[in-house]
This record gives structure tokens, sequence and C-alpha cells, in this order.
């Protein structure tokens, strides 16, 4: 893959992350991604013991970053803790000297309209969803400020309002995931003068994780999904171009990635076939 068409700013190498979740799935894409660099990636995630129904744990996550030659940190935590969040970011700045980069990546679905979805239900998906994306990001923005090439980048979805289909499907949802995409909007436009870019980014289809294979069809639902990796070349893309060259955008992944000039993606299928496959969440 070739990033020539963006204006990069070198490589992820001595840059520290600070990343929500990050066990398993898309996040650990984007931090073995950023570790081949060598890359500094403190994960603040709750997968402490092993879990039947997930895959890895937090410290099995920051052995493979350890392999794939980046230096990791395990803060076992939850991001709706106020002091879980700055024990993250005090993590990256004691042991790392700052931060460059916030990665929100966690979050939590819960697939019912309205009147299916329970109090509890609701408040978790705000509570990690939007909730956790502005406070991991606000605890990352002063360090953020001294950084060369500061970024925020948040995994969440273009803002549709036109489609009935998505106003109308699990509601509770989608208020939180666009919640996280107004964080980025609201970020970049507030620092835009310091130089910190926030930007979002989301699939253009179903990516092959323990979500989907738990809530979306086991076996049969991976075989029309893409793999994590998509999105982490991606994420890289994006965190490699300079922090004033785009900001403010809620960009899909592989438009970032026709972009930077990649026009095969039938690597990135779990069929191996770029045909087939499901869309995702809140795209038409």
């Amino acid at each position: 893959m070739t990033l020539s068409s963006l204006e990069l700013h070198g490589t992820l190498k001595g840059k520290t992350i600070v990343m929500s979740g990050g066990s398993r799935g898309i996040g650990l894409a984007i931090a073995l991604r950023a570790a081949r660099d060598g890359a500094n990636i403190v994960l603040l995630a709750k997968t402490d013991k092993p879990d039947p129904r997930l895959n890895g744990t937090i410290h099995d996550a920051a052995a493979q970053i350890e392999v794939a030659g980046g230096r990791a940190i395990a803060v076992v935590g939850d991001v709706r803790s106020d002091d879980d969040v700055a024990a993250a970011a005090a993590a990256a700045v004691d042991s790392f000297g700052g931060i460059d980069i916030c990665v929100n990546n966690a979050s939590a679905l819960r697939m019912r309209g309205t009147l299916g979805l329970t109090p509890a239900q609701y408040d978790l998906m705000q509570d990690i969803n939007t909730r956790g994306t502005f406070m991991l990001t606000r605890a990352c923005l002063p360090h953020l400020r001294e950084s060369e090439n500061p970024h925020v980048l948040t995994l969440s979805p273009p803002l549709n309002l036109t489609s009935q289909r998505w106003l109308a499907e699990f509601p509770g949802y989608l208020l939180s995931k666009y919640g996280m995409s107004l964080v980025t909007l609201t970020i970049a436009a507030e620092f835009a003068s310091a130089g910190i870019a926030a930007n979002s980014l989301w699939p253009r289809t179903t990516i092959g994780t323990d979500a989907v294979r738990n809530l979306l069809g086991g076996d049969e639902a991976l075989a029309r999904a893409r793999r994590p990796e998509i999105m982490a070349d991606a994420a890289y893309a994006i965190l490699t171009t300079r922090s004033r060259a785009r900001t403010g955008q809620l960009l899909i992944d592989d438009d970032v990635l026709r972009e930077a000039g990649v026009t095969d993606f039938s690597g990135y299928a779990y069929s191996g076939r770029d045909e087939g496959l499901d869309g995702d969440f809140f795209l038409d």
C-alpha cells in the first residue's frame, strides 16, 4: 500500500497512543499496526481475566503489541470511571513522557428498539460511547497540546439524518454513536487553532469481531465481513497525516484507503472476495 497521496508526518515510531478498549478486534488491530512502527500504547480496558465469550484479555493484547515491536501498558479499568481514565492518561505521561494520539475505540451495543431497551442498557451505551469518548479525549487534551502531530481518532459513523431506516432502528445505539461523532466535530472546532486533529472512522462493511460473531450471526456473518486490518490500515493513514491537514472529518475506511492508493480490497475480506459483504450500521 502506498500513502503517497496523503501529506504524511513520518511514521508512528516513538508516538504514544492512549486507547480505550483494544483487547481484541478493531482496537487491537489498530494497536498492532502502530506497534510495527515502534509506537507506545496504553490500553484502558476491562478484560482482566479470560472470558469464554471473548477472545483474549488486555494482558494478551499488551503482549502481542510488544511482540509486534511496540511498548505497551495495560491499565485495567473502565472508560466510565473518571479515575480510570485519569490513570490511563497518567500512565502514558509517566512512562512515555506525553501523549500524541487518543483513540476512542471502546463501545457498547444493545440492539433494541425504544420500548425494548431498558434504562440500564441505554445508560450503558451513553456512558461508554458518548461520555467515555468525551472524557478520555478531555484527559488527553492537555498533553496532546504538547505533541508535534496530535490526533484524536474516534470509531464512530457519519451523521445520516435523512435515513428513516437508521432513525427508526436501534435508536438508543444511534444516539450514543452519533454522540461520539459530535464529540469529534466539537473537539475539531474547539482545538483547531492548537493544531489538534479530531476525526472519526467507520467501516463500510461489517468487521469480523467478537460482536459480529456473538450478535450478528456467528461464522456465517464473518464470511460476509472484512477483517479488522482494513480499519487498522485506514487508521494508520489518518494518524500519519499532518494533524493540520485533516480534521473534523467523519471518514469511511475504504474511502481513506482509496485516497491512499489502495485499489484491491479482496485481501481484507474473510471470503477473499470483495463482494456479497454486509454493510455496517448507519451506511445506506
